[in-house]
């Protein structure tokens, strides 16, 4: 493993599970120092004693929780150079005749109003970097940005609403003058334990194995690994000219129709 990132500080949200977890152990192992929020105190034990990495219990979509992981990033590190945009929930999701106004506003307080608040966070600490203003943001939307679900409508309006506001962050910080980018990725469906305990309890696991796989042209779901090399990719000076990109990573799911 490379250690490109060495010298560089991450925030990662959501890091306790899944592509935020697999995002800590990558970032780390290229030589960043991480600090990861989630609310899972004994997954995020486990981690740090993995990593290295250090964990601070945060919720994202809650704006007076913000400051003071600000004011302990800046006094602990000094500097953010990388902050992944990972914290997202789907729970009291449903079509646009199922859902209740709780559900909505739920789902759209993370996966949006939380993403906001990290990036607005991120650079708020990036401008302040003693080499002058620089960082990478990376925000983690879905395919379903472009592919929205009929079932889970919020999720889907969210996650192609922070498209958006990725590129009006990395277009506001090019015109102010700072080296700050923000891209985001747009994942399909990634091997993760919340996907492999679903299927596991499928009437069918088989089955539902193969749909998952299936919804790739490349018959297999993603590896969280490869998830995480994207992201520490463009974390990484290698992307130095790359921002307001959107990245999609989902084994050509969206790149077109399957045929018959």
């Amino acid at each position: 493993m490379s250690k490109r990132l060495e010298g560089k500080v991450a925030l990662v949200t959501g890091g306790t599970s899944g592509i935020g977890a697999g995002a800590v152990r990558r970032l780390s192992a290229e030589g960043a120092q991480v600090i990861f929020t989630g609310s899972n105190a004994e997954a995020a034990a486990g981690l740090t004693a993995q990593t290295g990495a250090r964990f601070i219990a945060h919720r994202v979509e809650l704006p007076e929780g913000w400051q003071p992981l600000i004011d302990t990033i800046a006094a602990d590190y000094g500097q953010l150079d990388i902050a992944f945009a990972n914290a997202g929930r789907e729970a009291g999701d449903g079509s646009i005749e199922s859902i209740d106004f709780a559900g909505w506003t739920s789902v759209l307080d993370v996966n949006l109003t939380g993403v906001m608040l990290t990036c607005r966070a991120a650079v708020r600490l990036m401008k302040a970097n003693p080499g002058g203003a620089s960082g990478s943001i990376i925000i983690n939307s879905s395919m379903n940005a472009h592919r929205a679900m009929g079932n889970f409508m919020a999720y889907s309006v969210t996650k192609s609403a922070v498209v958006a506001l990725a590129k009006s962050i990395a277009v506001h910080c090019g015109n102010q003058g700072y080296a700050i980018r923000c891209n985001t990725i747009l994942p399909g469906v990634v091997e993760t334990a919340m996907i492999t305990n679903l299927i596991d309890k499928a009437e069918n696991p088989a089955a539902a194995r193969a749909a998952y796989e299936g919804m790739s042209a490349l018959k297999r779901m993603a590896r969280v690994e490869e998830i995480a090399g994207l992201v520490a990719y463009l974390a990484s000076d290698e992307a130095a000219f790359i921002s307001g990109g959107e990245y999609v990573i989902d084994g050509a799911t969206t790149a077109g129709m399957m045929g018959v």
